[in-house]
């Protein structure tokens, strides 16, 4: 009943499988290996997008904040929810990359920023001189950091606010494939196609040991990506085991099987969840995370019973067990239904 992160679960079978065969011989570094050049070939046409330039890191952390620095001037300021995990989960990492730049953030409900919203907050900036920070990239998050989903017309109605403003758009996909299968659309419709300009293609929470793509639709951002990627330490010298790991993940569209499997354990979790008198959600789960309140009493039950997860709102020890307490779950590839089962009932008691 591991349910605390999807980046906890276990590397898929066929990642592992793909490594050991990557581990034979000899290879070119620093992507001029061969493995890397099928994955840039598989990667533009997954996403119909012939001239992208396609890099890999290790972390999400980097991802987000070396494609933002290629974005952003130092003195610009970067558009996000205040739920954003370039804003509550990265350690000021996008603000030490771009050199210090920083981070305006846009009044969102369920973690979703509105076109009006950010219209507002663009408008807001940039009108002060040299006294104030000029206007940067927005930057998107699909699957959100609450488990909501923006559709392909919500991300193409930001992107289209963005560009009003001649402002570049990065979309932070870290659960990118859960966001796919939810919105059951082309990688291309819900990136470029709707205005992104740069990706962070996620695939360590969706069944890879550690690795994301970089993916930019102008090539004109590729030189100096590469050099923010060296600067900053995150130029992989194997990088053939990076490679393996995302060739593997797009192969046969084990991606996308794998976000399915996720969608479909939270899916289950909340319906069993909503089937208990007295169980609250406080966003609509539309992929694989939830944010749902029971009594102590359950969650003593769940965590004497080992069960995995984050408390997210209120304190396990206390006085009064029944005491609403709120949940962060999140479903991984590798959940099985009993487990789920098993949390649903522990809850119930």
């Amino acid at each position: 009943m591991f349910f605390a992160s999807d980046n906890t679960g276990p590397v898929h079978p066929k990642v592992m499988e793909a490594l050991a065969r990557a581990n034979e011989g000899y290879a070119m570094p620093y992507g001029a290996d061969d493995i890397m050049a099928q994955v840039t070939a598989r990667i533009r046409e997954i996403f119909e997008s012939p001239e992208a330039a396609v890099y890999l890191v290790a972390t999400g952390t980097a991802a987000n904040s070396i494609s933002l620095a290629t974005l952003t001037r130092p003195f610009d300021t970067i558009f996000c929810s205040p739920e954003a995990h370039i804003h509550e989960d990265e350690c000021n990492a996008p603000e030490f990359y771009t050199g210090g730049a920083k981070l305006t953030l846009v009044p969102a409900e369920h973690a979703k920023m509105s076109p009006d919203a950010l219209s507002a907050s663009i408008a807001g900036e940039e009108s002060r001189g040299v006294h104030g920070p000029q206007r940067g990239p927005v930057s998107i998050t699909n699957v959100t950091e609450r488990g909501t989903v923006y559709s392909v017309a919500e991300l193409k109605a930001l992107c289209d606010v963005a560009k009003s403003f001649d402002l570049p758009v990065h979309l932070d996909g870290a659960r990118f494939a859960n966001a796919l299968v939810a919105l059951g659309c082309s990688p291309a419709e819900m990136t470029w196609k709707s205005g992104v300009d740069v990706v962070s293609f996620g695939g360590t929470k969706n069944g890879c040991m550690g690795v994301e793509a970089v993916i930019f639709f102008d090539p004109k951002h590729a030189w100096e990506f590469e050099l923010r990627r060296k600067r900053g330490g995150h130029l992989f010298s194997k990088n053939r085991y990076l490679a393996a790991q995302i060739l593997a993940y797009l192969d046969g569209d084990l991606w996308l099987d794998l976000a399915g499997r996720a969608n479909a354990a939270n899916a289950r979790l909340v319906r069993g969840l909503k089937q208990i008198d007295g169980v609250t959600f406080l966003h609509d789960p539309q992929a694989n995370m939830s944010f749902a309140g029971w009594t102590r009493a359950g969650h003593q039950r769940l965590h004497d019973a080992g069960a995995a997860y984050y408390v997210w709102e209120g304190q396990l020890e206390g006085d009064n067990p029944g005491e609403i307490l709120t949940a962060r779950m999140v479903a991984d590839w590798s959940m099985s239904d009993e487990n789920v089962d098993r949390f649903i009932e522990l809850v119930r008691g």
